[in-house]
């Protein structure tokens, strides 16, 4: 099968270091979380769920995986996914809100999204808007981190969690990356907001959802206890006794 322009990129050294911090970042957040479905989809080339917990597993994408679908339209029923990974799938959609509103619908109330994408607020952002958008990645949508969090908002995902990495400058030759490698510390110290890649774990909530909860103060035994009692029985007549002269 011939190489597309993704395939390549992530098998550079830019691509190579990006999945490294990417591939961290999501075995520690899966896991901890729990259920009976987790899917990945996009991006086949890093297992997102390689740490997960949960039995059930499915990887999608437009030509790989278990499943061939689109990430704006995912053929599973509402509230049966309990975790949910979209690794840069948002820069790709066609209708990246129509996108996030499919992870809502499908996502069980307290299910989580977790997601990756491209920083425009960065020295990425630059290269993005300065480069020939013909090949990956910077062909893709960069959307600022606030915009995604008004979407999420409004599709009632809760943001959990969201931190910044590959702060270093995207040039895509191993020696050079090396040269400025010192740029990730001052990066991840002094401008946390500026890294390349974002990472969002996000949850979602249910409106007018009540939780049952046991009322301890109440005995569960003692309402079923029933003492029955006795019948009544009426008082003995005293008989008057007369003095008998």
């Amino acid at each position: 099968m011939q190489k597309t322009s993704q395939d390549i990129w992530l098998e550079s050294a830019l691509g190579q270091s990006l999945l490294g911090y990417e591939q961290a970042q999501y075995a520690a957040a899966v896991g901890d979380k729990f259920g009976f479905f987790a899917v990945q989809v996009g991006l086949p080339q890093i297992d997102t769920l390689a740490n997960s917990r949960i039995p059930n597993i499915m990887r999608a994408d437009i030509a790989k995986g278990d499943l061939y679908c689109q990430s704006d339209y995912l053929p599973f029923a509402e509230n049966c996914i309990d975790l949910l990974c979209l690794p840069h799938a948002l820069e790709f959609s066609e209708n990246p809100h129509q996108t996030l509103r499919e992870a809502a619908r499908i996502l069980v109330p307290e299910g989580h999204l977790i997601m990756t994408g491209f920083n425009p607020i960065s020295a990425w952002g630059v290269k993005h808007f300065f480069v020939k958008r013909d090949c990956f990645p910077w062909n893709g949508d960069f959307f600022a981190i606030s915009r995604i969090k008004d979407w999420l908002a409004l599709l009632g995902l809760e943001l959990v969690e969201v931190h910044f990495g590959c702060y270093k400058l995207p040039f895509n030759d191993e020696k050079w990356l090396n040269y400025f490698s010192f740029v990730d510390k001052i990066g991840e110290k002094w401008c946390p907001v500026m890294g390349g890649s974002y990472f969002i774990v996000a949850k979602k909530r249910v409106v007018n959802m009540t939780l049952l909860k046991p009322n301890w103060k109440q005995n569960p035994l003692k309402s079923r206890l029933v003492v029955n009692n006795p019948k009544k029985t009426k008082p003995t007549q005293k008989t008057n006794k007369k003095n008998i002269i």
